[in-house]
């Protein structure tokens, strides 16, 4: 899949969260690479076997103090990896667009302060996305 194409599947899985979770997202600028960096990779402690469909940099919501946004405050940014979702799509028989959307909300839940096992554990009571 070319890279525009797969970036309008980003914009269509912003559009997808509720109303109400886009008005509370401040500050964030979603990015599409093709893969994780060396330095990524390193940093989330990962195998050669191991990838990443997303990633969250920032500072979280629920962290920020009074102070944030006093002064030149760059954004939090969420990576979208193109390559690791489409291969995690043919792998688990699902259209590209719903694994875009799901890393969006995925990512976005840390955006909102929710380490990794309370996303999963939202996850897995939601049945998925």
């Amino acid at each position: 899949m070319k890279k525009s194409d797969f970036e309008l599947l980003v914009a269509e899985g912003y559009e997808r969260l509720p109303e109400w979770v886009r008005s509370k997202i401040k500050n964030v600028a979603l990015l599409v690479e093709d893969e994780p960096s060396t330095e990524d990779r390193r940093a989330e402690g990962l195998s050669d076997e191991e990838t990443l469909l997303g990633l969250y940099k920032g500072i979280p919501l629920s962290a920020r103090g009074e102070e944030y946004g006093v002064g030149m405050t760059l954004p939090d940014t969420i990576t979208l990896y193109r390559l690791p979702i489409e291969e995690a799509a043919g792998e688990e028989g699902k259209d590209v667009r719903d694994v875009v959307a799901e890393t969006i909300w995925h990512e976005f839940a840390h955006h909102f302060g929710m380490d990794e096992g309370e996303v999963r554990e939202r996850e897995h009571r939601r049945g998925g996305f």
